[in-house]
């Protein structure tokens, strides 16, 4: 047998790999309409952490302010700001009822530590129900409280929410930082779907308060300064306490990085924490990972010899018909079809910077919370 005869068959291994996550796996979730859940107006506590966010808190926090729903109160965490975030806090406390600070002090045991200021963010709410979303977010509708906790229930204590970016149709790196967070959503929807959720995004996530000190909060991974939403949720949920929430008001928005530097530095501080899930998790994901590396790699070398070139162009026809009918599904489910036509140029980038953020945290630790 022949080096390509072993790229031949490993091509049409990972071609399999590919469409059996699309189809029993992506497919899960692409094909189906969100639930709209009765709404219950039990009172709730949103929770938004900043650092260092005076100017994001002057621009976004009026939409949380603004939201319809009847029973709310919204917790400002200031983490240690050196610049006037609590001054734009207390300016927001004199003017509505409903808001709370809790103002953090650094200590030498919790240095700089996120999942700290959260922790008594959560202990200072008053609420069981907790919505949290991030300082530079906004909610795309004033009934974001209403569509993502309507899904909480006796056994559902989790609710995944999706948070987009904004768009900028000029901008190479806004489509990729959005077909990122696209493909991202697709998968933990996905996982969630099928009875294995594995993450959440902390721009927009519920969970209950029973739940967050049953699971001893995040004390479990408390030394590892990332992952307050991805850590949490991977250790927490499970096929019957988890819900997902993709209705168009419960969508979130923010503000994309503006570089591909602070995009990659953003990434690697996320992609660092996958380390710590679940080996299962972490066995089905990096499956997804090498199978779409290697698909590119072999085709790429098997076209440029030629070899059975007509069995290959089939498989890469058939794989990227699966995926594209898959993804413009999922992609209208969460408002991102602008994306689609775009999926090879997208990928192929997409895997290049997640090698590349991969090989730099094995060099070097990356940065944490500002």
């Amino acid at each position: 047998m022949t080096l390509l005869d072993v790229v031949y068959y490993g091509f049409i291994a990972v071609v399999f790999i590919q469409v059996f996550f699309y189809i029993l796996f992506f497919g899960k979730f692409a094909f189906i309409k969100p639930i709209k859940e009765s709404h219950k107006n039990t009172g709730v506590s949103v929770i938004v952490c900043a650092k260092n966010e005076a100017e994001n808190l002057q621009d976004f926090l009026p939409s949380i302010i603004a939201q319809n729903y009847p029973n709310f109160e919204i917790v400002l965490i200031n983490d240690a700001s050196t610049d006037d975030t609590l001054e734009v806090m207390e300016a927001f406390v004199a003017q509505h009822k409903n808001i709370k600070i809790v103002d953090v002090k650094n200590i030498e045991a919790f240095w700089g530590n996120k999942k700290y200021a959260l922790t008594l963010g959560i202990k200072a709410s008053k609420n069981e129900y907790l919505l949290f979303t991030d300082a530079d977010c906004k909610p795309l509708s004033e009934y974001w409280i209403r569509d993502m906790c309507s899904h909480f229930n006796d056994d559902i204590n989790i609710v995944l929410g999706y948070g987009a970016y904004s768009k900028d149709k000029k901008s190479f790196l806004n489509k990729l930082i959005r077909f990122e967070t696209l493909v991202t959503a697709i998968q933990y929807f996905s996982f969630a779907k099928v009875g294995i959720p594995y993450m959440g995004v902390g721009r927009n996530l519920a969970y209950t308060k029973t739940a967050f000190f049953k699971a001893n909060g995040f004390v479990n991974h408390i030394k590892v300064r990332s992952g307050d939403d991805d850590l949490f949720v991977n250790q927490t949920a499970t096929k019957s306490n988890t819900a997902i929430c993709f209705t168009e008001n419960s969508f979130t928005e923010s503000k994309p990085k503006p570089t591909f530097k602070s995009w990659l530095k953003q990434k690697r501080r996320h992609i660092s924490t996958a380390k710590y899930y679940k080996t299962h998790h972490k066995v089905l994901l990096a499956l997804l990972y090498c199978s779409q590396l290697l698909f590119w790699l072999f085709a790429i070398i098997l076209l440029i010899a030629t070899f059975k070139w007509y069995i290959v162009v089939g498989l890469f026809l058939i794989k990227f018909i699966i995926q594209y009918t898959v993804f413009a599904a999922a992609s209208k489910n969460l408002g991102e079809q602008d994306l689609i036509i775009l999926i090879p140029v997208l990928e192929v980038f997409l895997i290049v910077a997640q090698l590349t953020i991969f090989i730099n945290n094995l060099i070097s630790k990356p940065n944490y919370w500002k």
